[in-house]
């Protein structure tokens, strides 16, 4: 066994898992010495380097080298102010916390367990191991009064051959035999321990992504980690990602994270350097009053490891606690997003002006077209190339009546004009709603004629309502308001689908075949059903989450 195997037995300090102790590093605990090479570039003092290693004040690593705790080069230093040089190796040995941790009773969610081993669901809001900041209540307090059989080892944190955040639940490996615990952190070292996390990012990563660059401690705030270096002290760290769902008009994303090295806060540093921090990490994301996640959304999802006595290949998948797919949930419900619907003369108009009316935001996709229509914008310069001055007035606008003529002779026009305008028309409905969700507001309606037409899918929380009317009242307001004739209203139906056939597509269905007063007691039950409807795709979006981290073949 070489030294450097030896030192990483000791002191778990290699080891340095995901997540430490939340603004306790482990080496503020542990009596082994530690050990530090200067990195190249500077001849710091000795308790500036020192300070910059580890989570101590200046002034107690001071008193700690007066009191010949350091060597330098195997030397014993007692010289706080003395320069060290790249390359020599620093010794500090820190005075010991106090070994003795006595067993506390609490609730443990043990998922195996043998002579030699146990696989734990530590829950969140549960500091890992002793330390300065949490003397007592801790995992390793509830692993005692559990396994008796670990106070027969020796140290401040029987059992431990790993670790989590207090903030992060999830899977973890307790050692119940010495022999165990050697063959673990000796597999831990040689990272062949797979650990995956689930994780929620604000924001929506690629489908598959990376981050290989190196953690170090934070230059300037001791409490936080950050993408430092190699030479000025960084160590290599990899984290891959892959995205089991997104929710584009939510602005965020569900991710399967591994693990190949584990870094203090390795993941939450890696997704935030990539530009999507963790939701509920005040460290390394935005503070965020509004956020319905409580802490960090990073359990620990999958373990895969070789039985450490037996050799036997071990599995195991634990889902997220209760409070993770409800804050994903109420990010997904921040905005519901109403579509509105319905054929030529149904009164959408009407129904999206009483819904304004009553304080929803809304869009028409009309307003949209005509938009695109207008002299210069992308629309009507993609319509000018390809069609010229075809049903341009003089001025350079559109002549309605000459498109709608040449719609109607040209056969294919209208797809092709589709294939133009629907696109730029869809990323401004769903600018609309992004809109509305980054300002927090409850639901937003979006007026599209066409919807089933162009074969546009909302994803997540969207409920898609058509507004109903008999076609002899339709085709006489039609005629009354804007002076359709019947061949102009069988033309502009031809190619739109039934009614019946949108109301089964639909979700929710709007009456408007009455007077004024009818609609609103009909909006009024509307934004009850609305309501339902909602929570009804909750439990369905649950239950496909749930398939998602808890999938049968595990």
């Amino acid at each position: 066994m070489t030294e450097e195997f030896k030192d990483e037995l000791d002191g778990l300090e290699a080891l340095d898992d995901e997540q430490a102790c939340e603004n306790v590093p482990a080496c503020s605990v542990d009596e082994e010495p530690l050990i530090f090479e200067v990195p190249a570039g500077k001849k710091p003092r000795l308790d500036a380097f020192l300070s910059s290693m580890c989570d101590e004040s200046r002034s107690r690593l001071k008193k700690l080298v007066e009191q010949g705790r350091c060597t330098v080069d195997g030397q014993v230093c007692m010289d706080a102010d003395q320069k060290v040089r790249p390359g020599q190796r620093v010794e500090l040995r820190l005075p010991a916390a106090g070994n003795a941790v006595e067993p506390e009773e609490g609730p443990l969610e043990i998922l195996y367990r043998d002579a030699d081993i146990a696989v734990v669901n530590k829950p969140a809001g549960l500091t890992m191991h002793p330390c300065p900041s949490c003397p007592k209540g801790t995992l390793v307090h509830r692993l005692l009064w559990h396994f008796p059989e670990l106070a027969k080892q020796e140290g401040p944190r029987p059992g431990v051959v790993h670790r989590l955040d207090k903030d992060t639940s999830g899977l973890v490996i307790v050692a119940l035999s010495e022999r165990a615990r050697l063959k673990l952190i000796e597999d831990f070292a040689a990272r062949n321990v797979h650990k995956t996390y689930l994780a929620v990012t604000r924001g929506i990563p690629s489908a598959e992504g990376t981050c290989d660059l190196p953690i170090g401690r934070h230059p300037t705030i001791k409490t936080r980690m950050a993408i430092v270096p190699e030479e000025k002290g960084g160590r290599t760290a990899l984290t891959t990602w892959e995205t089991l769902y997104a929710a584009p008009a939510a602005g965020f994303a569900l991710l399967s994270v591994r693990l190949f090295t584990g870094r203090t806060h390795q993941i939450r540093v890696h997704l935030a350097q990539a530009g999507f921090p963790l939701w509920g990490d005040t460290v390394y994301g935005p503070y965020d009053k509004t956020s319905p996640a409580g802490r960090q959304l990073l359990p620990a999802w999958k373990l895969e490891f070789t039985h450490p006595v037996t050799g036997g290949e071990m599995k195991f998948t634990c889902p997220p606690p209760a409070d993770f797919p409800h804050a994903m949930l109420a990010l997904e419900r921040g905005t519901k997003r109403v579509i509105l619907t319905g054929m030529p003369g149904c009164g959408k108009s009407a129904v999206l002006e009483r819904l304004e009316k009553r304080g929803m935001p809304v869009w028409n996709a009309d307003r949209a077209v005509a938009a695109q229509y207008q002299p210069h914008a992308a629309g009507w310069m993609l319509m000018h190339q390809r069609w010229g001055h075809a049903f341009f007035n003089e001025d350079g606008a559109v002549d309605r009546t000459k498109l709608t003529r040449m719609l109607a002779e040209t056969p294919g026009m209208r797809k092709e004009l589709e294939r133009i305008i629907h696109p730029l028309v869809r990323g401004s409905m769903d600018d609309f709603f992004l809109d509305a969700v980054s300002h927090g507001l409850p639901a937003a309606c979006a007026e599209v004629p066409l919807w089933f037409e162009t074969g546009w899918k909302l994803d997540g929380e969207a409920s898609v309502t058509v507004i109903t009317c008999p076609d002899e009242v339709r085709h006489a307001r039609l005629r009354e308001t804007r002076g359709w004739n019947d061949e102009k209203i069988a033309a502009v139906e031809s190619w739109q689908w039934k009614q019946d056939d949108k109301v089964r597509a639909a979700d929710l269905t709007i009456d408007n075949s009455g007077t004024l007063d009818d609609l609103d007691a009909e909006l009024d039950r509307f934004q009850s059903a609305l309501e339902a409807h909602s929570e009804r795709l909750s439990e369905k979006l649950a239950a496909s989450w749930r398939e998602l981290w808890f999938p049968a073949e595990s």
